[in-house]
């Protein structure tokens, strides 16, 4: 960093610096803005991000982002909760969420199986799902897995569970580009996959 800038400035744009898209210059123009703005605005930046990350959680039924217990979708009276829908991260289910079609429950998996990137069945939230699939409340579960070679797999290795306990498994259909990812798609092209999802052989 500059030795003209302080060292609180320095530390600033360090740390903007490490969020995801930002560069130096990005995030000196950043750190500067935060500097010009009102002392009372910048606190305000502060003490949103203090509190995002000391009260958002996990839910505890379907590990979607919430700050209470149950998160909003789950705590819906209006779902069906005869289906649950499968993702790979939160970021999926607000996706599916804007289309507007979805009245379904979610099961949000933390990632997807890749063995080569260290991440096997077990660091999933897959057994909390088939336990929730025991319970014996659910019709369908429908995989909106990424279409990519470990979302693909990760929904067949979960179809090869799930089958057997006589539930219907489906997948949305390939109007998601393969090697896509769904938080990227148009709502559009999430329509489409919805109301046109098949089922999994």
């Amino acid at each position: 960093m500059s030795s003209a800038y302080t060292q609180s400035l320095n530390k600033l744009i360090d740390e903007l610096a490490k969020l995801p898209g930002i560069g130096t210059k990005t995030a000196e123009r950043l750190a500067f803005h935060i500097l010009k703005t009102e002392k009372s605005e910048a606190l305000a930046l502060a003490d949103a991000i203090g509190k995002l990350k000391s009260s958002i959680r996990q839910c505890k039924q379907c590990h979607n982002l919430s700050e209470g217990d149950l998160c909003s979708v789950c705590s819906d009276a209006k779902r069906d909760k005869s289906i649950i829908c499968v993702v790979e991260q939160f970021r999926d289910l607000i996706s599916l969420e804007k289309t507007g079609l979805c009245k379904w429950i979610y099961h949000v998996l933390g990632g997807h199986i890749a063995p080569l990137e260290g991440v096997e069945p077990q660091d999933l939230t897959i057994e909390h799902l088939l336990t929730r699939l025991r319970a014996g409340k659910v019709s369908e579960v429908v995989m909106a897995t990424n279409p990519t070679v470990e979302g693909d797999g990760t929904a067949l290795y979960l179809s090869s569970l799930i089958k057997p306990m006589g539930v219907k498994v489906t997948r949305l259909a390939r109007g998601l580009p393969g090697g896509s990812q769904i938080e990227f798609a148009s709502g559009a092209i999430l329509t489409d996959a919805i109301l046109g999802r098949s089922e999994l052989e």
